[in-house]
């Protein structure tokens, strides 16, 4: 039984070595991740119990991508196998300053946009605490905006908590769009992530950041609004107060997945303690993943917890 459950689309994801670029690597570097799939497993490595639903080609793309998320510790049976479609690609273009990167993706006609809401296991609900979602699922197409209002509904009825995070994507919509097909969406759900720059572009919402956070809250009536701000931290706003939190000084091999992992720590704190340890947890848990490559986080709760602590980095022995 999972405490939490996350749905969405993962991909496979390809990328150059340092110093190399896309048109002159001579190899590429395969990892796995998705908004979705990265909370879960980042949560499986904290010690939580969690699935992950989803629908992918039955080839090997789409066996990888299943292997490698459960092999973090998430439970993949309600992944759902298709006999056609493609599994997501992305191809990351890494940036150097003042070079910036860049990311292509390759996912339309994927096997997770002609999903099918109805085919879900939606048992793997019961019994959890908290269904996790992002904006990116209702950027893919009809079916899968279909399939976070059906998810919404079945948290709803079994009482979880709702968990979304917006993860505003350009290359998939406009900022209109996605405006206008999120505030729905998110009217009353429990715990909203949203970075300081969706906030601008999507939201249309400038100003110092805490002020933002509770207009954005009071805007979408959610009950907790997490705005993160890089590495100036993140801030969150709830009934009673607006809380912030500074970033944890990290060494970064790869920022791909710091909000994801931001968003499985505040989890894992707030389940635990509230909103002002979930702010502690997330910033701690996103410094981590920067030192690790790849879209997945595999620090412990030991590692999670040093931070906290504000231990030293020097080598155990």
């Amino acid at each position: 039984m999972a405490t939490v459950v996350g749905i969405g689309e993962a991909l496979v994801r390809l990328a150059p070595g340092p110093g190399e670029t896309l048109e002159s690597a001579p190899a590429l570097t395969v990892h796995v991740g998705g908004a979705e799939a990265n909370v879960c497993a980042n949560l499986a490595h904290l010690g939580v119990a969690a699935a992950w639903l989803s629908r992918l080609p039955d080839n090997p793309l789409g066996r990888r991508v299943v292997e490698t998320i459960r092999a973090a510790g998430v439970d993949t049976t309600g992944v759902l196998w298709a006999p056609e479609g493609t599994a997501g690609v992305m191809f990351v273009q890494p940036g150097a300053a003042p070079r910036s990167g860049e990311v292509l993706y390759y996912r339309r006609h994927s096997a997770f946009a002609a999903i099918d809401a109805g085919a879900l296991r939606w048992a793997a609900l019961d019994g959890a605490k908290v269904l996790h979602l992002t904006g990116i699922t209702p950027a893919l197409g009809e079916r899968p905006r279909g399939l976070v209002a059906r998810a919404i509904a079945e948290a709803r009825q079994r009482q979880l908590l709702v968990s979304f995070d917006v993860n505003y994507r350009a290359t998939l919509w406009p900022p209109s769009g996605a405006r206008e097909t999120l505030i729905p969406i998110l009217d009353g759900l429990d715990i909203v992530f949203v970075n300081d720059r969706d906030a601008r572009t999507v939201f249309e919402m400038r100003g110092e950041s805490g002020a933002v956070a509770r207009m954005l809250r009071d805007r979408i009536r959610c009950r907790v609004l997490v705005l993160t701000c890089g590495d100036a931290g993140a801030v969150a706003a709830d009934a009673e107060t607006v809380l912030r939190q500074p970033a944890f000084r990290a060494d970064i091999i790869d920022r791909i997945g710091r909000g994801d992992a931001f968003a499985a720590g505040f989890l894992y704190g707030y389940l635990a303690g509230g909103t002002g340890n979930g702010l502690r947890y997330g910033a701690a848990l996103a410094a981590l993943k920067q030192t690790y490559s790849g879209d997945i986080c595999r620090a412990t709760i030991r590692d999670v917890e040093a931070v906290l602590r504000g231990e030293d980095h020097s080598l155990r022995r």
